[in-house]
């Protein structure tokens, strides 16, 4: 037999009120289930803890050690508990998401600012790193779930499409391409360019669509703020994803569509197959669907 949370109050009614039928109407039991819980406590205890006589019921020795124990077991209890229904009502918990940077700063810090302040109980910790990182972290059951690129299939993983990234060109108002409307992929061909590391998805989108033709590459960068910067500076031009756009939102700036061979970059909602999210991971996705699907 095991201690129930039935045999602590049991026990503490019967301490409260020296008296079984007073104990047991507190409990909601009859007199004899009462007697039937406090005899199988001090079984499992192996003590008496009531001294019994024809006026009332007193503590024993052990009975006053178990006294203070069955408070402490209840508060962890009651605590326990408490803190479960917090999570199950989304005012707590504690969601980590993993996320390619260009979406991080362009769509998803928004949306979970606004989930914040529905949930202000529940922290949500961004890890931004590359789509295979991405993924890798999903895997290891590190991040809750995942917002990135997947580019080929993965049988331990469920991916929903979450919303269309398109590319924009990037450069200084008084480059040449600065005065277009619209540049397709050919357009790009003769100018030099400053890429993303060959690890980002930016780059391997960007790669097979202009396959078999390359890109000339002025340099390499790995940050999204780091491009934003040469630009703005007139040291040279790139192409972006437009969940970034609002870093180069500058007057020195022009953003100009760009046409590739290849479709738009899907951006996907990716978890783990078998992982059961907990309650205020399954709010936080619910409200990433409604506020970045596009």
């Amino acid at each position: 037999m095991n201690l129930s949370v039935k045999h602590l109050k049991a026990f503490k009614a019967l301490a409260g009120e020296k008296n079984f039928t007073k104990a047991a109407s507190q409990c909601h039991l009859t007199q004899p289930a009462l007697s039937v819980l406090i005899q199988n406590l001090e079984e499992l205890v192996g003590a008496k803890l009531f001294e019994r006589n024809t006026r009332n019921v007193t503590l024993t020795p052990e009975g006053r050690l178990f006294d203070a124990f069955a408070d402490k077991l209840l508060d962890d209890f009651e605590h326990a508990l408490n803190e479960l229904q917090q999570h199950v009502s989304k005012k707590a918990g504690h969601v980590i998401v993993a996320a390619l940077p260009s979406v991080t700063v362009g769509s998803l810090i928004p949306a979970v600012a606004h989930f914040n302040r529905i949930y202000p109980g529940v922290s949500v910790a961004f890890i931004d790193v590359t789509a295979d990182e991405c993924l890798a972290l999903v895997k290891a059951r590190k991040a809750d779930f995942a917002v990135t690129f997947v580019g080929e299939n993965h049988p331990e993983l469920v991916s929903q499409p979450l919303c269309s990234d398109a590319f924009y060109v990037v450069c200084s108002i008084d480059h040449p391409l600065a005065k277009k409307k619209k540049l397709r992929q050919r357009d790009m061909l003769r100018f030099p360019v400053i890429q993303f590391v060959r690890s980002t998805s930016i780059r391997q989108h960007l790669d097979a669509s202009f396959y078999p033709e390359k890109l000339i590459t002025q340099m390499e960068v790995a940050n999204l703020s780091t491009v934003a910067g040469l630009v703005a500076n007139n040291m040279g031009i790139s192409i972006v994803p437009g969940l970034s756009l609002f870093l180069y939102t500058k007057p020195s700036i022009a953003i100009i569509p760009l046409e590739l061979e290849l479709p738009n970059r899907m951006i996907s909602l990716v978890q783990s197959r078998d992982r059961v999210q907990s309650v205020a991971a399954q709010a936080l996705i619910a409200h990433l669907r409604d506020t970045i699907r596009h």
